[in-house]
């Protein structure tokens, strides 16, 4: 047997995570494997938004993508000593599978930047804005959480495709670090005032393409600025994840209807067929410094609440990760 832990709800969120709705629970991993099975040890944990709106029951471990190196194996794509990415919970150790592992780690680049840039940030900034905002050379685009692990991938991406690229952040030092990796305008939706009024400023000419990770009144403003057949990606809604009470906005449908937009959102665990050619581009376009890499990194295990509350309060910029 193997020794293990991990960490699990202790009790339903109550608006905002808190540490004492996490325990660490301990337990033992049988050691025999089947045909296709490895044991991985955590190199490093993901800590993502997505999780806060997740339905987890108490006494289970937390989801969240890990990079792992392979202990033992039966698996002869993931020999002992390699590294994988994969969908296994916030976990010292586990015994996982094929339907589990995402893709081999390799090569030079740190194993944080495959939780971040090459990881379920960047796979996400990568196929829900090139599939579905269809950016055009010289097109606006507007990404809200500009400075998060998904926006500032999505910044860069617009960038290398040849658009202008607004975003909105929540800090100064946020909207320092947009603006370093390419952004060419970029604002503090908390002491801006008026939305549509900075909006018009910002963005004259309308905005084409938006890529959401937000929700709520700022995104309604958004689209009201944009321009005619413009297209939305819609990734997240983190305006509402902490919220006790349900958010509110102006109703879209008008603008939609009129302006003809098209909006669509996805979710990462349907695009697995598109993986390989978002790697294909994008590991060389981080290794050519194309997209610049920035992570807020917690270290230890046990630091994984913190740093998932410290997220979810909008503490980090780029990628959150923790180091085991």
């Amino acid at each position: 047997m193997v020794h293990s832990k991990y960490l699990a709800k202790t009790q339903e969120f109550d608006g905002m995570p808190k540490l004492n709705d996490f325990e660490i629970i301990e337990e033992e991993i049988d050691e025999t494997l089947k045909d296709g099975e490895v044991i991985g040890e955590a190199i490093c944990t993901s800590v993502d938004p997505f999780i806060r709106a997740y339905p987890i029951p108490p006494g289970v471990a937390v989801p969240g993508l890990q990079v792992l190196r392979v202990t033992k194996s039966a698996n002869s794509k993931y020999p002992v000593g390699c590294k994988v990415m994969a969908n296994c919970g916030w976990r010292t150790t586990c015994k996982i599978s094929d339907d589990i592992i995402w893709y081999k780690v390799e090569g030079e680049l740190s194993d944080t930047v495959w939780l971040g840039a090459l990881g379920m940030p960047g796979i996400s900034a990568y196929c829900g804005f090139l599939d579905i905002c269809s950016p055009k050379p010289g097109e606006t685009v507007m990404v809200n959480a500009c400075s998060g692990a998904v926006g500032s991938i999505v910044g860069q991406i617009a960038k290398i495709k040849g658009c202008k690229v607004i975003g909105c952040c929540g800090s100064d030092a946020k909207i320092e670090f947009s603006k370093s990796i390419g952004f060419d305008e970029v604002f503090n939706y908390k002491t801006c005032g008026s939305y549509p009024e900075i909006l018009k400023k910002l963005a004259p000419n309308g905005i084409d393409c938006f890529f959401d990770n937000v929700g709520g009144q700022l995104s309604s403003d958004i689209m009201s600025c944009m321009n005619m057949g413009g297209r939305i990606a819609v990734c997240g809604a983190i305006t509402a994840y902490n919220s006790k009470e349900p958010v509110t906005a102006t109703v879209v449908q008008p603008d939609v209807v009129l302006k003809q937009l098209s909006m669509k959102g996805f979710l990462i665990y349907h695009l697995k067929h598109r993986f390989s050619d978002a790697l294909k581009e994008m590991v060389p376009w981080v290794s050519e410094g194309k997209i610049k890499i920035r992570e807020t990194v917690t270290t230890g295990f046990e630091n994984i609440p913190r740093s998932f509350i410290d997220m979810l309060g909008g503490k980090n910029i780029g990628k959150a990760v923790v180091v085991l």
